[in-house]
């Protein structure tokens, strides 16, 4: 799949990691779990700012979903998946970063051109959306 980039000082705070550096795999590992993803194929890694995510994975949605919780965490500025396979391959979904003044409906209208198509987004990021009215500059989220 390759490299994503987020925007390390913008993100869930997990214990031991900091702008600095990302936190610790076993809490990566913790926090992709938390979500409902199944861990027990998947290797978590990290060194400095970056984030290796290397196994298996059901689908292209999984991993997509998998890279979002890992890099929208504060410390993480990369996520590299380039030892991560997808055995069900799809089309990959668009990326957008959220800017300042974004919220979701202006950003369905973006993309679908309807604004009332905003849950779309909402069922495709969650995480890091757990309250549609809040969404904060830098995160990165899937337009599938």
């Amino acid at each position: 799949m390759g490299f994503f980039d987020f925007v390390k000082g913008v993100g869930k705070k997990l214990m031991g990691g900091s702008e600095a550096q990302a936190a610790p795999a076993p809490a990566l590992t913790q926090e992709v779990a938390s979500h409902g993803f199944d861990t027990s194929k998947i290797q978590i890694d990290s060194s400095g700012n970056t984030v290796q995510l290397a196994g298996e994975v059901k689908s292209q949605e999984e991993a997509e979903r998998i890279i979002l919780a890992l890099g929208n965490t504060v410390g993480v500025e990369q996520v590299d998946t380039s030892k991560l396979i997808v055995t069900a391959e799809t089309p990959p979904a668009k990326m957008y970063t959220v800017k300042k003044g974004d919220t979701l409906w202006k950003i369905a209208e973006q993309h679908y051109g309807k604004g009332a198509d905003y849950p779309k987004i909402v069922a495709a990021n969650n995480p890091p959306i757990v309250n549609p009215d809040l969404i904060q500059p830098g995160w990165v989220l899937r337009i599938p």
